[in-house]
């Protein structure tokens, strides 16, 4: 049986990856959509859904699945047309909600993939496997003039934070374990540093080494 499923499309940050994997042998063929498909005029266009059809059919070719073999694919928005392609083409499908072996293989893809950007593990773990919005954005507005290029940007939510309020200063900490969120690294104690403020559904503050100020 084939399984076909996304990770990463609910992430503010990154694009989103599509896997599909032959359960039986643990076959495993996945491409990443990249983040251009997810600002504007692409995800508008909802050009996402091309990409990922041309994905999977790839994929299909690749593990050389037959017409007649299982195929579980997800029910989400990110396969409208694939759903499609696989109904006109006469596979054996049924579309649901995705579950192991394929779930955790394509969310620690999608983990890789979010560490080669420039997120820490350790950061990824702390916004509960990376769908944290507020905590997410918390990362990019540390860095943001690298980092907003990284962003779903076309996403109503973005726009709607993305142009709020930030305010800079600098201070000292004589106590406690932070951690710089531009280089990632651990802020000694005690040090002076620059905090970074900005308010949402609630105050936030964002610590940066001052040598990473540049």
């Amino acid at each position: 049986m084939i399984q076909i499923d996304d990770a990463g499309s609910g992430s503010l940050v990154g694009g989103t990856v599509i896997g599909i994997m032959r359960v039986e042998t643990g076959d495993y063929y996945y491409e990443v959509i990249p983040i251009k498909y997810f600002k504007s005029p692409y995800f508008e266009d909802k050009k996402y859904n091309d990409y990922s059809t041309k994905i999977i059919k790839r994929g299909l070719n690749e593990l050389l699945v037959s017409k007649d073999e299982p195929i579980e694919i997800c029910q989400g928005y990110m396969f409208n047309s694939a759903r499609k392609y696989l109904q006109e083409n006469g596979y054996n499908f049924t579309s649901g909600k995705i579950d192991q072996p394929l779930q955790n293989i394509i969310e620690e893809t999608f983990t890789d993939y979010c560490v080669g950007l420039g997120i820490p593990l350790d950061y990824l773990d702390y916004t509960k496997y990376p769908f944290h919005f507020h905590r997410l954005i918390k990362w990019v507005f540390a860095d943001f003039k690298s980092r907003e290029k990284l962003c779903k940007t076309a996403w109503k939510s973005w726009k709607k934070h993305s142009s709020i309020d930030i305010t800079s200063s600098y201070d000292y900490i004589y106590s406690g374990n932070y951690y710089c969120l531009k280089c990632g690294n651990q802020i000694k104690v005690p040090s002076k540093i620059k905090t970074i403020k900005y308010l949402t559904n609630k105050e936030h503050t964002i610590y940066v080494h001052t040598k990473c100020n540049a």
